[in-house]
C-alpha cells in the first residue's frame, strides 16, 4: 500500500513507496495490547451492507482485540439509513472510553452521518473501502439512500484506505472525500472491495497500518 497524501492531523508515514507490509496476528495482538493499555479506547467495528462474515478482516480483528465490539444492525440486507445511523449513535454514546471507529464500506457512510450526533469522544477513524453513495450506476441501490457524504472535516484523526478497482466506488471519489474530511488517503492498489471475497480475510497490510495509526493517536 502507498500513502497518497498527508493528513493534517497525523504525522503518519513521512515517506512511503508502494510496499507489502507483513505482520502476523501474534505480533499484531501484542502491539495493539501494549497500545491499548495506554489508550484504553473502545474499538468500534462498523460493518457495511450484509455485515462482515467470519472470514472478513473486521471479524478477525473483533475476535483478536479484547476492547473491540461491533455495531449490530437489525436489518443487514435492506439497510435503512436512519436506523443504521441511530444504532451507531447508540453504540458510541454507550461507550465508557474514547472510541476508535473501524468502518468498512457502507459502515463509513453510517459513521460519518452519525458523528455530529455522538456525545462521547471519538478518538480516531480507520475507514476502509468507501462506496460511492452518490453514483446511481453503482449497485446495490441501497447505497444511494446513504448519500451524499457530509463534506465537513472530521473532528478527529482519520485515514481512508481505498482500492484502485473497487466495484462499489472509484479511487478518485475516495480521494475526494478523504480530502474533504482531512483524512490521510492510502492507496491499496488493486484490492477489490478489501473484504473476504477479495482475499482480505487475513490482512497483514491493514493490521500493520492500523497498529501504526493507533500509535500515532497516542503521540
Amino acid at each position: 500500500m502507498a500513502v497518497a497524501n498527508r493528513d493534517r492531523h497525523l504525522g503518519l508515514y513521512r515517506k512511503c513507496n508502494p510496499c507489502r507490509l507483513r505482520l502476523d496476528f501474534g505480533s499484531f495482538r501484542r502491539q495493539i495490547a501494549a497500545i491499548m493499555k495506554v489508550s484504553e479506547a473502545h474499538i468500534l467495528i462498523v460493518p457495511g451492507y450484509t455485515n462482515s462474515g467470519p472470514d472478513h478482516w473486521q471479524s478477525r480483528w473483533e475476535r483478536k482485540l479484547s476492547t473491540a465490539r461491533r455495531v449490530v444492525q437489525a436489518e443487514w440486507s435492506k439497510p435503512v439509513r436512519e436506523d443504521w445511523v441511530a444504532r451507531m449513535i447508540e453504540e458510541v454514546n454507550a461507550a465508557t472510553k474514547p472510541v476508535v471507529i473501524v468502518a468498512h464500506s457502507l459502515g463509513i457512510a453510517t459513521a460519518v452521518h452519525a458523528i455530529p450526533h455522538c456525545k462521547k469522544k471519538i478518538a480516531g477513524g480507520f475507514l476502509v473501502a468507501p462506496p460511492d453513495v452518490a453514483n446511481p450506476n453503482v449497485r446495490p441501490k441501497h447505497l444511494m439512500t446513504f448519500g451524499p457524504y457530509p463534506r465537513d472535516p472530521l473532528p478527529f484523526p482519520s485515514l481512508v484506505i481505498a482500492s484502485r478497482n473497487d466495484p462499489f466506488g472509484s479511487y478518485e471519489q475516495a480521494g475526494d472525500i478523504a480530502n474533504a474530511w482531512g483524512s490521510l488517503l492510502i492507496d491499496a492498489g488493486e484490492a477489490g472491495h478489501i473484504n473476504a471475497e477479495s482475499g482480505h480475510g487475513p490482512w497483514p497490510e491493514g493490521t500493520m497500518v492500523f497498529a501504526q495509526f493507533l500509535t500515532r493517536l497516542q503521540a
